[in-house]
This record gives C-alpha cells, sequence and structure tokens, in this order.
C-alpha cells in the first residue's frame, strides 16, 4: 500500500547521482573527528594575530596549539553569499547565490516561505520577489559527500545558505546538534555557529557593560575619531569577548567526553568585521578572516598560504579520505587530496539588502585589484539595517557637514573603473595605484587573472537578478521535487527496496519503522540514501526527496 503524505516542511536524502566514493583503503583507515567553530563577523583582530584590544584566553589557548593561517579570505564580504560557498565548493557567482538575500533561510532547516513582498530592485530597475536559489542540478552540499563516507553530521545551527538546507545535508540541523548524538563507532563532524560578534549585536547588546575600554580601541583611519565610533568599536571588542567565552564552552564540552586530543578543530568567522567599510566591502576588512587550525600532523605555527572559503569543502572531504568531486571550484589545501597552492583569491560583491551592484575582485599575497562594473554608484550603500549601528547617524552628520577627512570621505565617492592596492605597505586599501605609471605590469596581470578567471565559468551576476529567478522558477512558481519511487526485488538475504527520483539532481532520504509515524518533520532520523537498502516484510518505509531550490517532494510511505 502506498500512501502519500503532503509535508511541505521535509527535505530527504537520496543521491540521484553521487560522485565521490570513500576510496577502498580509506575502509581501512581510521576517519578523524572535525570540529569548526563557526563566529561571525570578525576581522584578524585577535591577539594571534597582533591586536591584544580583546582578551580572548580561550582561542589564545586553541591558537598556541594550531596552525594559524595569515592569508585567509572568503568569497563575499556578508555572511548569505559567503556560506553559499563554504557549503557547495562553489563560487557564489557560478552558481546564482551571489545576492544578499534571497529570502529567510537563514537558520536550521529554513523558514521556506517566499510570499512576502519586498520592495527591492534589481540592477535593471526591476522587482525582485523572495526566493530559494536554484543551483545547478549536479551541485550537492558537501556534508551529504560526508555522510555517504560514514560520518555522523551535525549542524547547531545556523545555515543562511541562500536556498533551504535539504535533510540530506545534516543527520541534525538544530539547537540541540550536537557530537555527542553521533552513533558509537561513527567518526563525527560538527559545526558550531556563535552569533554574539555578528553586526546586529553592536546595537542588540548596547545596554550591556562594556568590558573593553573606548579609551583603547584602535580607529582605523577610514573611521572618524570620536567618542560615538569608539565607543562602537568597543562594543564589537566586547562582543568578541562575549564570543570567547562561548569557544570555552564548546572546549570544555569536547575535553569531558575525552576527545579533545583527537579531534581536528577549526575557528574561523564567515566574513570581515562589522563595523561601517568592513562587512559587505570587498577590501580586506570585508574578506580577510581569522582562521586557524589544531590537530593536524605536525607542530603548531603559522603559514602565509592563501586559502578561500571556496577551498573548505573540498578540504573538508580531502581531511575525511574522500575525493572532492570534479566540479568543486576550490582546492583542497589539507588532507590526501591536498592541492598545490593557489596563487590568486577571488571575490564578488552584487545586491546587498535593498542596493545593488557588481564589483569583482582579485588577491595575491600581496596586491588586490577591483572592478568596478558600475562605477557610476558609490561604494557606500545606505542599508537601512546597518543604520542600526550606533555611530552611523554621527559618522552620516559629519559627512553631510563636510567634517570628514580625505580618507573618510572615500566611501562616500563614487568609484573608479579600476582599484589597485598594495596591502603589505596599505594595509587599509586606501591609496589606489590603478593609475600610478610604475604600477602598470601589475595592473595588467591582475587584471588578466581576474579576467581570466570570470571568462572560464559562469557569472550569474552578469544578469539581471529578476531575469535569473525567473529562469530558476518558472511561471513565478517553485519547482517541485517528484516523489520517490520505490521499486521492491528479491535478494539472496530477504528484500531490497531501490529507490529512484526523477527529478535530476533529487537526493533522497528515508526511514523504515515498525510502526506508522505521525508529524515527521526535518528533525526525524532520516538517512540518506546511497544504496538499495534491505527490507523485511511487515515494516514502514517512508521516504522524500528534495533537488536544492525546489520544493521538498512529498513524503511517501509504504508497506512492505
Amino acid at each position: 500500500m502506498i500512501r502519500v503524505l503532503q509535508f511541505a516542511l521535509i527535505l530527504v536524502v537520496l543521491s540521484c547521482k553521487s560522485e565521490p566514493k570513500q576510496n577502498q583503503e580509506q575502509e581501512e583507515t581510521k576517519q578523524p573527528n572535525v570540529l569548526w567553530i563557526v563566529t561571525e563577523d570578525i576581522s584578524p583582530t585577535l591577539s594571534f594575530y597582533g591586536d591584544n584590544t580583546a582578551k580572548t584566553p580561550a582561542l589564545d589557548k586553541l591558537a598556541s596549539e594550531s596552525i594559524i593561517y595569515d592569508n585567509a579570505y572568503t568569497t563575499v564580504g556578508v555572511c548569505g553569499p559567503s556560506r553559499s560557498t563554504i557549503i557547495t565548493g562553489m563560487y557564489p557567482t557560478s552558481i546564482g547565490t551571489m545576492h544578499m538575500r534571497t529570502s529567510h533561510d537563514v537558520f536550521s532547516w529554513g523558514r521556506r516561505d517566499y510570499s512576502a513582498k519586498v520592495d527591492i530592485q534589481d540592477i535593471s530597475g526591476n522587482t525582485i520577489r523572495k526566493y530559494s536559489a536554484v543551483i545547478p542540478d549536479y551541485i550537492k552540499c558537501y556534508t551529504e559527500y560526508l555522510r555517504e563516507a560514514g560520518y555522523y553530521c551535525t549542524n547547531n545551527y545556523k545555515t543562511d545558505y541562500q536556498f533551504a538546507a535539504p535533510v540530506t545535508s545534516w543527520d541534525e540541523n538544530n539547537q540541540s546538534a550536537h557530537w555527542r548524538n553521533a552513533p558509537k563507532g561513527k567518526p563525527f563532524f560538527s559545526i558550531f555557529n556563535i552569533d554574539v560578534s555578528h553586526e546586529s549585536y553592536l546595537w542588540r547588546n548596547k545596554d550591556l557593560p562594556l568590558t573593553v575600554n573606548p579609551d583603547d580601541v584602535p580607529v582605523p583611519p577610514y573611521l572618524p575619531d570620536n567618542v560615538a565610533t569608539r565607543n562602537t568599536i568597543a562594543r564589537h571588542y566586547s562582543n568578541v569577548e562575549l564570543m570567547d567565552k562561548r569557544v570555552e564552552n564548546i572546549i570544555a564540552q569536547l575535553k569531558a567526553d575525552g576527545l579533545y586530543d583527537n579531534t581536528i578543530i577549526f575557528f574561523y568567522s564567515d566574513h570581515g568585521g562589522p563595523l561601517p567599510r568592513h562587512k559587505r566591502e570587498i577590501y580586506d576588512s570585508g574578506l580577510k578572516v581569522p582562521f586557524i587550525i589544531k590537530g593536524l600532523d605536525g607542530k603548531p605555527g603559522r603559514t602565509d598560504r592563501l586559502i578561500s572559503f571556496v577551498d573548505l569543502a573540498p578540504t573538508m572531504l580531502s581531511l575525511a579520505g574522500v575525493e572532492p568531486p570534479k566540479y568543486m571550484e576550490g582546492k583542497p589545501f589539507l588532507g590526501k587530496y591536498d592541492n598545490e597552492e593557489r596563487e590568486y583569491i577571488f571575490a564578488s560583491s552584487d545586491r546587498f539588502d535593498e542596493f545593488t551592484d557588481r564589483i569583482r575582485a582579485t588577491r595575491d599575497k600581496q596586491y588586490l585589484y577591483v572592478r568596478n562594473d558600475f562605477p557610476e554608484l558609490p561604494k557606500y550603500k545606505d542599508l537601512a539595517y546597518r543604520r542600526n549601528i550606533p555611530m552611523m547617524d554621527t559618522f552620516l552628520e559629519l559627512r553631510e557637514a563636510g567634517k570628514l577627512n580625505e580618507v573618510q570621505q572615500i566611501w562616500f565617492q563614487t568609484k573608479t573603473k579600476e582599484e589597485l592596492y598594495d596591502c603589505i605597505n596599505d594595509p587599509f586599501q586606501i591609496n589606489n595605484l590603478a593609475d600610478a605609471p610604475e604600477y602598470q605590469d601589475v595592473l595588467l596581470k591582475m587584471r588578466g587573472t581576474l579576467n581570466a578567471h570570470f571568462e572560464n565559468r559562469p557569472d550569474f551576476g552578469l544578469t539581471p537578478e529578476a531575469e535569473m529567478i525567473a529562469n530558476m522558477w518558472p511561471n513565478n512558481q517553485q519547482p517541485t521535487t517528484k516523489t520517490v519511487n520505490v521499486s521492491i526485488s528479491n535478494a539472496s538475504k530477504g528484500k531490497n527496496a531501490t529507490l529512484s527520483c526523477d527529478t535530476t539532481g533529487a537526493s533522497m532520504a528515508y526511514i523504515i519503522s515498525d510502526q506508522p509515524i505521525e508529524n515527521l518533520d526535518f528533525n526525524s532520523p532520516w538517512q540518506l540514501y546511497t544504496a538499495p537498502i534491505a527490507v523485511e516484510n511487515g515494516k514502514l518505509l517512508y521516504t522524500i526527496a528534495h533537488r536544492i531550490g525546489f520544493k521538498a517532494s512529498d513524503i511517501v510511505s509504504e508497506e512492505l
């Protein structure tokens, strides 16, 4: 008996075409436990990067046992596109996830409601809608490959991938998700997201006492040095100290479980700092992040190797002994499939909330090159969200009164077509060298590098967003994944159930139960489907399918 359950909320995992396979020799090798501690909106303004303003004893201790990366960069200086890069191993511009943001699928399995009206226009002046990005059908969340390789994967609990997270992506994906729930003998991959350093806590925590003295904070030259600025910066550093306490708590749990010494630990921020001219910017203040890894073979130390967030997915697969799929654009920098060092990182900037632009950039260890496709637009975007930052009113009043100095005014001016910065001698990227005769060779090289990068892959930013959405959602309707097909066959030791889905690129999941299950939801114990399942008469088989960006299929129940 087959019964279709109406369920708009759930996703289940079945990989209709799963590329990477666990290597034979990996089956004989113990896979490492891996923990990622991810914070938000922090530049490398921590003691192990030379900034002692915030007291972070937990991170200092972790860093003393880690490899410290001095050249780690996101692909976009804001959370949604950045996190879409991490979960897919793809540049946001290559898969249509570069606009911030598509909807409010920010936490856990997402809201999955795209009906709310928004008053936002794309670069051509067309009104857009909320949507879940439909990415190319061959792309999966990298955690599906980890689950196939035997990992128990948990996320606690921010997702923000620019599409609703498929159930196939995680064994657990909520505020209770924890490595402690992994079945005995299974390696775990766990992420804990810490939000207290996020931009919004510059105003949410305004009534908490400052633990950092405003007189002691460094003020970058592009911001006015006044009481309002110093208080906002002090609030950020105070939030960093709160974040450190949460790191301490997570590490304490790992130690209490006797797992600290045999777990690889990553710590990083999802992009640069939260201050004006930091977050969303294509300069180091928006792209460069703190990044450390503890538990690798060899002694603690530091490296100037360039790494990009597009490298994280293939690197995690490589650490697990899984060959990254060929489609991934990142390069593994650790593990069995460690690749050659990259020479450049690449970045983009498109719509942020209600303001749209298109900027592309590349950086090596010394130079940052920026191409502004709409130089007539100012660098500054008057985002309503950012106006909540306490210092913004004073900053804008000083601009209106003509009281900003030359460096502070740059952010509010229209752009030049190209920008070039010597990041070693100009760490704040203030002195544009694009027109300097002595840097023309560097300019030509960096321009050619950027052009070649984008010529070799799609750039969805070239298409007005409304048109891109129309291609993803034909007739302004979110596509729906087809239900799972179940085929039962006899096997040498009973029966097998083979699952398939007529939606190209869908992943599938299943539950086998002795009794009917009511109220199935995303947090039910869905198993990733990768091969025919051994089944018994009298059991119930529940299945679901989902392609990223589509609605999940209905849940199908079949009595065996």
